[in-house]
């Protein structure tokens, strides 16, 4: 597991061991996943709406860092 980011209390984590699509974990109180390519949130489980919608904009911000992070593990 890579900690790709620290951010507005959350933490943004790719698993180094994982699946297709690119996504990212996202864990504060609750989780989520979130689709690095499409940004769309693909599971959310106990993470707020207004955290989503945080972890999404930071997604979005970053995403050429979590794609190459992603690639780096994932190729």
């Amino acid at each position: 597991m890579v900690t790709a980011l620290r951010q507005n209390g959350l933490w943004f984590i790719i698993y180094t061991v994982d699946h297709e699509p690119a996504h990212v974990h996202v864990y504060g109180v609750g989780e989520a996943r979130i689709d690095i390519v499409t940004l769309k949130v693909l599971t959310q489980g106990g993470l707020s709406d207004r955290d989503a919608r945080r972890a999404l904009a930071v997604v979005e911000e970053s995403r050429d860092a979590f794609l190459e992070t992603w690639r780096k593990y994932h190729g």
